[in-house]
């Protein structure tokens, strides 16, 4: 049933499946459009259209390497990316930020590296490059040094009030260590 709102809105888009108005709907994955005589016309239709992965700008002069298109900056749903231009016949992206290694070793299996690496939610947190094998991570800046306390081989710098300090990467121990001892670099 077409309501007197949705008539007096005239803007609102027709189904091209029955002419009755389109309205916004909602479910698990988002907001979408869907025909307003639903459950007698199935009709839907994302809310933005080219939503993922559509071209944000064409970067001149690099070509793709597998097809020698040209590669094209592109919005996808995890951010921003560099993808070819001949997508979906050649399938070829590249990560605009790079992980930025560091040269210390994981503590935990002395091993791996540790790498900067960013959650789901676009927070910043350091982890051991040989993950899932290896579960270390750290949420603040770590540094090389040892714990005076514990003699645990990292340290992490967090922002206090106080200032940047220094304290020790275990969980066990985590105290601060002072500045006149807190390195054997």
């Amino acid at each position: 049933m077409v309501t007197p709102a949705l008539m007096a809105d005239k803007k609102a888009e027709c189904c091209p499946e029955c002419g009755a108005p389109l309205v916004i709907r909602s479910s698990r994955r988002g907001p979408f459009l869907g025909c307003s005589r639903y459950p007698e016309c199935e009709f839907v239709r994302p809310l933005k259209a080219n939503a993922d992965g559509h071209i944000v700008k064409e970067l001149s002069g690099q070509l793709c390497p597998q097809c020698q298109g040209t590669l094209v900056l592109r919005q996808g749903r995890y951010g921003m990316f560099i993808g070819c231009s001949n997508y979906p016949a050649c399938d070829h992206t590249e990560v605009i930020d790079r992980p930025d290694e560091t040269t210390l070793t994981c503590p935990q299996c002395g091993k791996g590296k540790l790498l900067q690496r960013k959650s789901r939610f676009g927070k910043v947190f350091h982890a051991c490059e040989r993950y899932p094998e290896c579960q270390f991570a750290l949420n603040h800046k770590p540094v090389a040094g040892t714990c005076p306390t514990c003699h645990y081989p990292l340290l992490f710098e967090k922002k206090t009030a106080q200032g940047v300090k220094r304290f020790c990467a275990s969980k066990a121990c985590g105290k601060p260590v002072t500045a006149e001892v807190d390195t054997n670099e």
